[in-house]
């Protein structure tokens, strides 16, 4: 049967094609004559910063949804900490301690999945940011359940390829953390936070804050090893000085093991 498309009109990629193959002149090289939406120098510039924001929502937004996945457990932490069999090979003694995180975010991370493979891989899919440490953990163990697992990694300075147990069709690459955020939380049913540092203090308050000001439906926040948070956060210090609303400290629940968060999880 003939495909038949939507509309009448040339499809963009059709002009694309043809755009490659007229006369080379003068007027043809300038970069005035470029495809708007084919033109990479054009698309870059200062003042297409909020095209450039709406393309990398869109972009994961219909992806996703073209998946069908309805929604997501957030998997947040270090990409320092090992895993526990190159725990030898760690920049410090805390974090070669710290490697049991590795395996609890990898066998939630299974039976999570587990879970969500009778969905169809719709619901309660894991989400990570695509990179090493826990993340790598998160992927790999919905990777042994079966299932399928998001990766939202980001272009930095140094290096950061995706991890190789992020589901190939599931890899995203972004430029602007704010719309990578977005995507951590749109479908989330539950946050899991495991230790890590700037990057992941940053993403635990900015959940708690959307929350806490009404502007993110209340979800589950669990945070894996409580000695590791109390030494680092003074929660009640925030509530006794008046910072924090006593009631805020009920917005997240500490957790130490795989079994404890699942017990956590409703869906």
């Amino acid at each position: 049967m003939k495909d038949h498309k939507a509309h009448p009109l040339p499809d963009a990629r059709e002009d694309i094609a043809r755009a490659k193959i007229i006369p080379d002149t003068p007027q043809t090289r300038s970069p005035t004559h470029r495809l708007a939406y084919a033109d990479a120098d054009f698309l870059t510039r200062d003042d297409l910063r909020p095209v450039r924001l709406q393309l990398e929502l869109l972009k994961t937004q219909i992806a996703l949804d073209e998946r069908g996945i309805e929604s997501t457990v957030v998997m947040f932490g270090g990409a320092r900490i090992p895993a526990p069999e190159q725990k030898d090979q760690a920049r410090s003694q805390t974090l070669a301690e710290l490697s049991g995180f590795y395996e609890e975010a990898r066998r939630f991370a299974r039976m999570v999945t587990e879970r969500s493979v009778q969905s169809g891989n719709r619901e309660g899919v894991i989400v990570t940011g695509g990179g090493p440490g826990v993340m790598e953990a998160g992927n790999l163990g919905a990777k042994e359940a079966g299932g399928v697992s998001i990766g939202l990694n980001i272009v930095l300075p140094h290096e950061q390829a995706p991890n190789l147990h992020v589901t190939p069709d599931l890899s995203f690459n972004f430029h602007y953390f704010a719309v990578r955020k977005m995507h951590f939380l749109m479908r989330a049913k539950a946050i899991t936070v495991f230790p890590g540092g700037f990057g992941t203090l940053d993403e635990l308050f900015e959940a708690l804050t959307l929350i806490q000001t009404k502007r993110m439906a209340p979800v589950p926040i669990l945070l894996f090893g409580e000695a590791f948070w109390r030494s680092i956060v003074n929660w009640e210090a925030l509530a006794d000085s008046g910072t924090i609303a006593p009631e805020d400290l009920e917005l997240f629940t500490f957790v130490e093991t795989a079994e404890d968060a699942m017990a956590q999880l409703a869906f």
